[in-house]
């Protein structure tokens, strides 16, 4: 896929553009505290945080009922409401390339399954909501991702066909969606992946190791001047 193909870039929010974890897993603690549960430790839990709160509980407490899980996850959402944003941050050199693009106008966006009531209020705490050209929740269209619909919804806010955007993304069903989209997917290997994941099978056309990998895909030799 040739550089000059991509005019706009779209984002997966958890686990590709920003590192969310630390703040979701412990809103997961408090959440177990208040059941009377031990607190879980971020490495054993962080690779569902891509899947969201209830993919987070059942990580932790796999061998407890479903309606238990579901009562911890609402817990994990009160709790995540007053801390969300405070722990995250975005990814190593994704700062850099941000600027880049805003330098030489590069479009970019977000499109996430996380809900506005969270995912608005963590944006603007990481000082992207001036600056990016569409943020797309999973409560934005009727169906989230890998339907095509939100991420249709974002190019068509970007002004961009879909098949001139790069879509990144550290779950399956992100490069479904893209797929489905006619984006070109890339892969976020950088991201919440479990060992169970097997992106190699996964629709993504471009694969980035590591976010160094993407910050120098764009940035060596100026491609965009």
């Amino acid at each position: 896929m040739s550089k000059p193909a991509i005019k706009g870039v779209l984002f997966d929010l958890d686990g590709t553009l920003a590192d969310t974890a630390p703040d979701l897993v412990y809103a997961l603690n408090l959440g177990m505290a208040d059941a009377g549960y031990p607190s879980c430790s971020l490495e054993t839990v962080k690779h569902a945080a891509t899947h969201g709160s209830l993919a987070l509980v059942k990580a932790a407490l796999p061998d407890i009922d479903d309606d238990e899980q579901k009562q911890l996850q609402q817990a994990l959402l009160h709790h995540y409401r007053l801390i969300n944003g405070d722990r995250s941050c975005l990814f190593e050199h994704l700062a850099e390339l941000l600027t880049y693009f805003d330098n030489h106008n590069m479009p970019y966006g977000i499109v996430t399954n996380k809900h506005a009531c969270f995912a608005r209020p963590l944006v603007q705490k990481l000082g992207l909501m001036s600056r990016i050209k569409t943020l797309i929740s999973g409560d934005s269209t009727l169906h989230p991702k890998p339907h095509s619909a939100p991420m249709l919804l974002a190019a068509q806010q970007m002004n961009l066909c879909p098949e001139s955007i790069l879509y990144l993304g550290d779950a399956e069903r992100d490069l479904i969606a893209a797929q489905n989209a006619n984006m070109i997917g890339g892969i976020a290997h950088w991201g919440y992946l479990s060992p169970q994941d097997k992106p190699h099978l996964w629709p993504g056309q471009l694969h980035f190791n590591t976010t160094r990998c993407l910050h120098d895909y764009f940035v060596l030799n100026d491609n965009l001047a």
